[in-house]
């Protein structure tokens, strides 16, 4: 069981040196016990101490990255059941199922889905993060050959090597193992064989078992084994036991210290209907799995699944911002209307859908207001005429364009008299009070 503040504190230095960057020793206690810091933090701890401390400070869900470089996906450490208790820290891995007895025209055109798969939600980079290559032609030179293949046209996606046969697999892990792949997955019957390549070539590896009584038994073994980077599939197919196994395994976790269970989760919710494989996406991200495997990537089950996945994996308490700077929306000119916003994602993404939908090219300037919305912020003072006019001035947007003419949300018409007195030279323009009424408003300002 995880060590309250005052327990780690007991086995500190208490010398409140600093050298962790806390003020004290009690306060870098507090923060360990929360697993907000690593107790490599502290200098001075002694050998003892910090064996005693390892165990105990170590998330109760096994953290590492699947993938390699920048767009590596980091897994496992979440702390809570409930997002609303704190916050869910590692979005889910979605990774897209390839089978290698395709063509290799087909291997390199379904690779090249993932590899253009990124969308811009909200201010964020989307995207499907991983490729799964199975194998289903049990050839281990087709097998190798079509992992080069689909590795070489997503140079960015992690990899997991989908596959059984530990005689087939090896060669596979050998050709990408700089690329830190995931071997899917190891069995009972195959446990050791599979362990031992993990441990040669350093990659995690995913466990099968049929129901968590097996897969218990099977984790304990593997990591007897010497594995340390562990993926769970308890081998649940349907909507009703992904929820009830994936609840299980992270509460066994979390709230009883139950180490065997402690590792991220995999759910393969591949079906041959896609509007289903959605809705059992769905279930697998809105309930702790770490990695979905899907059958297909068409883009409106991506943008489905991404909104739902960054909805989850926000901070509940701090609301979704988007960065402060002028937005060219369109192939925007010198002579193109300037409107201006607050910095709440979902009014960002409201009124730069609407001005895209308008075919206008505009300029959108969005303005740090701590995530609040224009009404919300004006109230609170963040959203008023000295703060608004020293942004634009601050922006240098005037230098990029031939007018002085900006454009307010119709909601805070209070302010356009306010900001001509602060904004010299510029033209306050009041524009419509909803969103939906900007396409019409853009259009008969140009026309």
């Amino acid at each position: 069981m995880a060590l309250t503040g005052i327990q780690i504190f007991k086995l500190l230095p208490k010398t409140n040196c600093k050298k962790c960057g806390f003020p004290t020793c009690l306060a870098f206690a507090m923060k360990l016990a929360q697993s907000g810091v690593d107790i490599s933090k502290c200098p001075d701890i002694s050998e003892e101490a910090k064996k005693s401390l390892g165990d105990a400070s170590a998330p109760a869900i096994r953290t590492f990255s699947l993938g390699t470089g920048e767009k590596a996906v980091k897994m496992g450490g979440e702390t809570v059941l409930f997002r609303h208790e704190k916050k869910f820290f590692n979005p889910c891995a979605l990774a897209l199922n390839i089978k290698d007895d395709l063509s290799a025209d087909d291997l390199a055109k379904k690779a090249s889905e993932v590899a253009n798969s990124e969308m811009d939600r909200v201010g964020q980079k989307l995207r499907i993060d991983a490729v799964s290559i199975e194998c289903v032609s049990n050839d281990s030179a087709k097998y190798e050959a079509a992992v080069k293949l689909v590795a070489g046209k997503a140079p960015e996606a992690a990899i997991i090597l989908n596959c059984k046969d530990a005689s087939v697999i090896e060669a596979a892990v050998k050709a990408v193992a700089d690329r830190k792949p995931l071997i899917y997955c190891a069995t009972d019957k195959n446990a050791d064989a599979m362990a031992n390549i993990a441990k040669t070539y350093g990659v995690p590896l995913a466990i099968c078992a049929e129901g968590l009584d097996a897969l218990s038994a099977l984790s304990e073994k593997i990591a007897g084994l010497g594995v340390e980077d562990i993926v769970l599939d308890s081998g649940v197919k349907t909507a009703k036991d992904i929820l009830e196994n994936n609840t299980q395994i992270r509460r066994s976790a979390l709230k009883k210290g139950f180490k065997p269970l402690g590792y991220p989760v995999i759910n393969n919710v591949q079906r041959d209907d896609s509007l289903l494989e959605a809705n059992i996406a769905s279930v697998a991200i809105a309930k702790y799995a770490s990695i979905v495997i899907l059958s297909s990537i068409e883009q409106w089950k991506n943008l489905a699944l991404y909104t739902l996945r960054q909805n989850i994996y926000t901070d509940p308490q701090v609301p979704m911002q988007v960065e402060q700077k002028v937005y060219n929306i369109g192939e925007a000119k010198a002579d193109s209307p300037l409107m201006i916003t607050t910095n709440f994602s979902l009014t960002y993404f409201i009124v730069s859908g609407e001005i895209e939908n308008s075919k206008v090219p505009s300029r959108l300037a969005v303005m740090d207001c701590e995530g609040l919305s224009v009404l919300t912020a004006w109230a609170a003072g963040k959203f008023i005429a000295s703060k608004i006019a020293a942004f634009i001035q601050e922006s240098g947007i005037d230098k990029q364009i031939s007018h002085k003419e900006l454009i307010i949300p119709g909601q805070v018409a209070i302010l356009s008299g306010a900001l001509e007195d602060k904004l010299e030279g510029w033209k306050i323009t009041v524009g419509p009070r909803e969103a939906n009424s900007i396409p019409t408003f853009l259009k008969n300002k140009v026309a």
